[in-house]
């Protein structure tokens, strides 16, 4: 029996629920009769506004939730699942985890931060006790690009992957995810090259993509869970790399100048200019386009011996890019609503979320999903 055969509704409590991508979230979460969605974040105004406009099923509740605590304040919101749209995550700790674990709900989160993702094995005894899933980085990094390896190594060996995601300029992006990108510039980091793991530097190596549709995009090397992730995830795999870019070249190398600038200490960690640094990099919108683009590259090779090679390209046009990292935690919403229920423990998001479910999901955007 699901849950759509009983009375009983699926509270989900979307921290930060009334900001730009929870929100998109919560109106994706809104039609489903079997979700009593909760708003909440540190100001009760604007949750209870975004409520009052949300057009929902069931009418949303609007609730205050500070990271900052008291944790009390996550039982107060009585959720069944707690999805946290807060970044940046890298600073932020697990207390909202550990607050929905107290209170005996599950949680999933669409942090792309390297240490938050491959550390969150740290709550898994406590999340086993509670009974309840612990989901972190259900989001483009590593939940969509897991799923594609994991597609390509049904058929092949996979011994070299490379991807990268490029930004539009003009898409919603607050200080938040800017920080979480500008934390590694100029920073340095590890990724596998010939088998061992490597120092690389944050937006190094830049070099120019060809992707469908958009032409040339430039690339710089990019910090993210994969790269503490996949080795193991993929015994075979010997080289690793994810790249990270602008829409616009003159802010791609603007951004490598300032790390390099950053990297002889001439000025602070990116991260800490966020703010300003979206204000500035706004100026320069009227030469985006909104367009944004992935491409991934997997070599390998065939149970036969022969070489083996695929390419995949994901083209968002009208700023709709910055939604497909939020995809993972409206299906794990959907299908916990629907009566599935998730191993527990704490874990990444890795082989929760397939191609199919991302290619259904983003029919209302306008994504366009390409295969070579």
């Amino acid at each position: 029996m699901t849950r759509n055969d009983r009375s009983e509704r699926l509270r989900v409590a979307i921290i930060g629920g009334y900001g730009n991508f929870g929100s998109y979230v919560a109106r994706s979460l809104a039609g489903n009769t079997a979700i009593q969605l909760l708003i909440a974040g540190r100001s009760a105004d604007k949750a209870s506004a975004f409520v009052n406009e949300l057009s929902a099923a069931n009418p949303a509740e609007a609730g205050v939730y500070d990271l900052a605590g008291p944790p009390e304040a996550m039982a107060a919101l009585r959720p069944d699942l707690v999805i946290n749209m807060v970044g940046p995550y890298n600073d932020q700790g697990y207390g909202v985890a550990e607050a929905a674990i107290a209170c005996g709900a599950h949680y999933c989160d669409i942090a792309d931060a390297r240490e938050f993702v491959a550390c969150i094995g740290v709550l898994d005894q406590a999340a086993r006790k509670a009974g309840v899933a612990v989901l972190s980085g259900a989001s483009s990094v590593p939940a969509l690009t897991a799923a594609y390896i994991d597609e390509a190594a049904r058929e092949m060996q996979v011994h070299s992957v490379s991807y990268g995601i490029s930004g539009a300029e003009q898409a919603n992006r607050g200080a938040g995810t800017v920080a979480a990108v500008l934390r590694y510039v100029g920073q340095t980091f590890t990724e596998l090259r010939d088998g061992e793991m490597r120092e690389v530097r944050g937006w190094s190596g830049l070099h120019a993509v060809s992707i469908p549709g958009l032409g040339k995009r430039w690339f710089g090397r990019g910090n993210v869970p994969d790269l503490a992730l996949f080795h193991e995830r993929y015994p075979r795999l010997r080289n690793h790399a994810f790249w990270a870019g602008h829409e616009i070249a003159l802010l791609h190398f603007g951004t490598a100048l300032m790390g390099w600038f950053a990297r002889f200490k001439l000025l602070p960690r990116l991260d800490r200019l966020a703010p300003q640094l979206v204000k500035v990099s706004k100026l320069f919108n009227w030469m985006g386009r909104g367009r944004s683009g992935f491409f991934m590259e997997i070599e390998g090779a065939y149970a036969s011996g022969a070489p083996a090679k695929r390419r995949h390209y994901i083209v968002a046009r009208q700023g709709h890019g910055p939604y497909i990292p939020c995809i993972p935690v409206i299906r794990i919403a959907a299908r916990m609503a629907d009566g599935e229920r998730f191993e527990p423990g704490a874990r990444p998001c890795l082989g929760i979320i397939t191609l199919g479910e991302y290619c259904e999901t983003t029919k209302a955007l306008d994504v366009e999903w390409i295969d070579e």
